[in-house]
């Protein structure tokens, strides 16, 4: 080892922390635990059959141009199909410098991070949060403000106190981040009116607004709720979208949307990163649109994930302490829900004694950028059966009544 390598390090990589989640992920391996920790799809959903076709097709047909080197801009006939499907969902008139094709939306979030934010330049996320972004902004030392979420959304009144704070400190609020449908890790969806006032203030106090949209098409309840992107007629949003969800996270594929010339800074960022999203992933997944079984595949993995979410809500029903103080969401869609927990119950304690039981989840805690909630836990419903669902909850429900019993007493 280098003598005082640490001294070697800039400060940005002295800045960067381990995925909390990732690393609980290393305790969950055994086969015998039911694991509700990962944000993963069911494997499944995950279209073996149509791809041995369209890989051979890709490869007899566009072969040399799939297989070489690309444009950073992206696959033309990829970009294509993304219009076509964003048409469908109300937003129009999106031309081909407004996408972005991406390495999966975590390379989005980088980016945004990368192209936004000075070190110390305060963005507000709503509290909890995605811990795949937190990393990301932690990792360019945003000085990241968090608000807290109500049913609906982010609590509006306090977005507009924290924003007014930070005009009247004289700095300059880069951007909110959202994930305003089945949000992870909460499974809250956010109101068409926040989502309008939102632009309200991104308007007033000239901010952007970073639409993180990985769950969209996974709507398994309620009414569909128009995207910020749509409603936005003065181009002060960016969306960030995956493939992860919806076809398969292997690929590791996503898109961006957004203004012509914060697209264009995309582009530059993104040579200097990876050149390009590879080629052969993004004209397969192109195929793969063009003849209809993306559309299919969505279909299918709501019905597989509309049962598996109802499988983990009559379990906690069933099976879960009737306290006042307990409580967990009910996600319209997504794959996500939120479990609290009493007060004085440490989740991050009580996760130990759950891998003892042979379940396991992910500590609240590590959605936040200020260390609270210590009482709550993310929960995962679309990767384990019906069966384990329930024999998973049932587990968990002993090992939080334990520790209820256990704090109580002393």
């Amino acid at each position: 080892m280098i003598s005082g390598i640490e001294n070697l390090f800039s400060k940005n990589a002295n800045n960067l922390k381990r995925s909390v989640i990732r690393e609980l992920l290393k305790l969950t391996n055994k086969p015998e635990i039911i694991s509700f920790a990962g944000g993963l799809p069911a494997p499944q959903t995950f279209p073996k059959e149509e791809l041995t076709n369209i890989v051979d097709e890709v490869i007899t047909k566009d072969g040399a141009k799939s297989l070489q080197y690309g444009a950073t801009e992206g696959d033309e006939m990829l970009k294509e199909e993304i219009i076509k499907l964003l048409e469908k969902d109300g937003i129009e008139n999106l031309k081909m410098e407004n996408v972005l094709p991406v390495t999966a939306s975590q390379q989005a979030l980088d980016m945004c991070a990368k192209i936004f934010v000075n070190p110390e330049d305060p963005i507000i996320l709503g509290m909890p949060s995605y811990v795949g972004a937190i990393g990301a902004f932690r990792s360019y030392r945003a000085d990241m403000i968090g608000v807290p979420l109500q049913e609906d959304g982010m609590d509006m009144e306090i977005l507009e106190e924290k924003v007014k704070k930070i005009k009247k400190e004289g700095r300059k609020l880069k951007f909110v981040y959202v994930i305003p449908d089945f949000q992870n890790p909460a499974g809250i969806t956010m109101s068409e009116a926040k989502r309008k006032k939102l632009l309200e203030l991104a308007y007033k106090y000239n901010f952007l607004i970073i639409e993180d949209s990985p769950y969209r098409n996974l709507r398994y309840t309620g009414e569909n709720v128009p995207s910020i992107y749509s409603l936005d007629d003065k181009g002060y949003t960016v969306s960030l979208y995956t493939f992860s969800k919806i076809f398969a996270p292997g690929f590791r594929l996503g898109w961006i949307i957004g203004p012509d010339e914060i697209i264009d800074k995309f582009v530059v960022a993104k040579q200097a990163m990876d050149l390009c999203t590879p080629p052969f992933s993004q004209r397969i997944a192109a195929y793969y649109m063009k003849e209809g079984y993306l559309k299919k595949r969505i279909e299918k993995n709501v019905k597989l994930y509309r049962k598996r979410r109802k499988a983990m809500l009559d379990a906690l029903e069933k099976y879960m302490p009737k306290r006042d103080d307990i409580s967990w969401t009910k996600p319209e869609g997504g794959m996500f829900l939120w479990l609290t927990v009493p007060e004085f119950v440490d989740t991050e304690d009580m996760f130990y004694k759950a891998i003892d039981e042979n379940v396991a989840y992910v500590v609240g805690n590590a959605f936040y950028v200020d260390d609270d909630g210590s009482n709550t836990c993310r929960l995962n419903f679309s990767y384990c059966s019906k069966e384990k669902i329930e024999e998973g909850i049932k587990r968990l429900s002993d090992v939080v009544k334990q520790e209820i019993e256990e704090k109580e007493v002393k």
